[in-house]
C-alpha cells in the first residue's frame, strides 16, 4: 500500500482567476473538496506539498489543518508546461471506500529473448484499477526477467496487490518481446522523400499581381 501524506489546507473565501492567481504567486494551490452529498469546501495548500504527494504517485491523502477530511485526489490541473499545479480536485472517502484510478505501468528487469534478437514493445503503459481508496497502488511493476523472444505479457498475466482489480480486458497486451519490424527500401524511400505541402505549388510561378504588370 502506498504510503498516507497528511496536508494541511486551510479555508478560502476568494474565488476567481485573479484571487487563485494570487494564491498560486504566494506558492499556494487552490483546491476544492466534494463528496459525499456534504458541502463543497474551497480550501487551499501548499504548492510544494501537493507537488511532492503528486509526484510519488499518491491518491488517498489525510486533510488536515482548516478541515479534518480524508480525501481522494481525483483531479489535477497543471500548466501548460506540466511544471505548476494551478488546481487539486479532492473527494472525500472512506479509507475502505472502492475507487477507481489509473495507474502507470513501469517495466522491471532485462528480457532475454533480446539476447536472440527480440526487441521490447511495451504496449500498454497504464491501466485502470479498482480497489480501496488506501490501498491504492503507486504504480504497477511488471518484471520481464522471464520475457524470451516472441512471447508475450498480457493484461491477465499481471501480479496486482491484494484486493486490486483490474478493470481491463485480460487478453490486451501490456508488453511484448518480438523480431523487430522489418522496413523495405521503398517504404525507406517513400519515407525519406520531402512530404508534399497542401497549398504549395509543384512548379514556380510568378504571383498573380506580378504577371498582370507585364
Amino acid at each position: 500500500m502506498a504510503k498516507v501524506h497528511t496536508l494541511t489546507v486551510e479555508l478560502r473565501n476568494t474565488q476567481g482567476k485573479r484571487a487563485n492567481r494570487r494564491l498560486r504567486n504566494s506558492g499556494s494551490v487552490p483546491a476544492v473538496l466534494y463528496g459525499h452529498k456534504q458541502e463543497v469546501k474551497n480550501i487551499t495548500l501548499q504548492a510544494e506539498q501537493i507537488g511532492e504527494v503528486v509526484r510519488h504517485g499518491n491518491r488517498f491523502v489525510v486533510l488536515t489543518g482548516g478541515i479534518a477530511e480524508k480525501a481522494f485526489i481525483k483531479d489535477v490541473q497543471w500548466n501548460t508546461w506540466g511544471t505548476d499545479i494551478l488546481h487539486v480536485d479532492f473527494a472525500r472517502v472512506s479509507e475502505h471506500e472502492k475507487v477507481r484510478v489509473t495507474v502507470a505501468v513501469e517495466l522491471r528487469g532485462e528480457a532475454p529473448g533480446t539476447k536472440d534478437g527480440g526487441v521490447i514493445k511495451h504496449v500498454t503503459h497504464s491501466i485502470e484499477l479498482e480497489c480501496e481508496a488506501a490501498s491504492v497502488p503507486e504504480k504497477i511493476d511488471v518484471n520481464i526477467n522471464h520475457l524470451e523472444f516472441n512471447q508475450t505479457i498480457h493484461a491477465g498475466d499481471l501480479e496486482l496487490p491484494q484486493g486490486v482489480r483490474a478493470l481491463i480486458d485480460p487478453v490486451i497486451v501490456i508488453v511484448s518481446c518480438a523480431a523487430p519490424v522489418e522496413i523495405s527500401e521503398e517504404e525507406s524511400a517513400a519515407g525519406e522523400a520531402e512530404p508534399e505541402v497542401i497549398g504549395r505549388k509543384k512548379t514556380e510561378e510568378e504571383p498573380p499581381a506580378a504577371a498582370a504588370k507585364k
